[in-house]
């Protein structure tokens, strides 16, 4: 390339020209990022620009698209904030094990902090760095499970130390990540299995809260079921600890209270993800329904109605988050963990108290 057409191309990056787009791409050294001629973010200094012809011999050279004026796309169509999202979501899944600032993502963006930590909360409702930490801590539970050593998943996931790790894990685990890795050791659950209108009962529970609510017709699937979770945990029936909350569970059901009136703690592990979701659901009106489709809207993406069933049929406290409330578009009732026709049930009863 010639010193004459290189600074025409230069002074078209410059100008943001959108007339030059097509004809070139621009390579930012410090930040491994190639961009159209156009781009409306941070002009970068001259001496880190590199020129290439097209978006193949950008991306020979080990640059990567720009999030925000995506080169690689056809000329005449724009970039929404949600495709800017998704693609975030991408970079951090993919580079956790790196560290992921705000600073270090938005130039990643090509956005201003501000703006971005703006548009990926309204459209995920938490924030990148939230984002970023609910990703880690789902990885380390998976890698944990398959019984690797916590010192090498927390640095395989991102995580700089053991105490960084311990900072963020009894929240969202509810136990240190050795204990989830035993499979619970340690851990006292208690449990009991009653009569109700929907068939057994099972409530299990920690000394935070509830960990366990579920339905069935045979005490021995449900507590294999709860044994499963916790291979290794100290498991033990008792029907005198729980009676409170089984009682306020079986009022419910037996329609002598509203589900507003269940007041009970839990104890549960969670992806942020998950946890919206759940949120989401214990905000529907008893009485009402929603369909997947309106939840993943409610959450700022239409696309994740497939995601959103997952958290319901991952739901481990039945009832205490009210699952049955999600139907599907057509208004039909769709999967329940415990059995379509308790879901009806459920529905039905709902509707009537209400």
């Amino acid at each position: 390339m010639n010193t004459t057409q290189e600074e025409q191309r230069w002074l078209a990056v410059m100008g943001r020209d959108n007339h030059a787009d097509g004809a070139s791409v621009y390579g930012v050294r410090s930040t491994g990022i190639y961009c159209k001629p156009s781009c409306p973010s941070r002009k970068p200094l001259r001496e880190n620009v590199m020129f290439f012809s097209d978006t193949q011999a950008a991306e020979e050279a080990g640059y990567r698209p720009c999030l925000r004026c995506q080169p690689q796309r056809q000329s005449g169509t724009s970039t929404t904030n949600e495709e800017i999202i998704q693609r975030m979501c991408t970079y951090i899944e993919e580079h956790l094990e790196e560290r992921l600032t705000l600073a270090q993502l938005s130039q990643e963006a090509h956005l201003s902090p501000f703006y971005l930590q703006r548009i990926f909360k309204q459209a995920t409702g938490i924030t990148p760095r939230q984002y970023v930490e609910s990703q880690r801590l789902k990885q380390l539970k998976n890698r944990l499970r398959e019984g690797e050593a916590v010192t090498a998943a927390l640095y395989d996931v991102g995580y700089g130390s053991i105490s960084r790790l311990y900072e963020r894990v009894p929240t969202h685990m509810g136990m240190t990540p050795n204990t989830y890795r035993r499979g619970g050791q340690g851990m006292q659950i208690a449990y009991t299995i009653v009569d109700s209108p929907l068939g057994r009962l099972l409530v299990g529970a920690t000394e935070k809260g509830v960990c366990a609510v579920s339905l069935g017709d045979q005490d021995t699937e449900l507590e294999r079921e709860l044994r499963k979770e916790y291979p290794a945990a100290e498991i033990q029936q008792d029907n005198s600890q729980l009676e409170t909350w089984v009682r306020e569970l079986l009022q419910f059901l037996q329609g002598e209270h509203s589900w507003s009136q269940l007041n009970l703690p839990i104890d549960i592990q969670a992806t942020a993800f998950q946890w919206r979701v759940w949120n989401v659901l214990r905000n529907i009106p008893q009485g009402e329904t929603r369909s997947y489709g309106e939840v993943a809207r409610s959450l700022g993406d239409k696309k994740k109605a497939r995601a959103v069933a997952n958290a319901c049929a991952t739901n481990p406290v039945a009832l205490i988050i009210p699952c049955h409330r999600v139907v599907r578009e057509d208004g039909a009732a769709g999967g329940y963990r415990w059995g379509i026709e308790r879901k009806r049930r459920l529905l039905a009863q709902e509707k009537a108290d209400s």
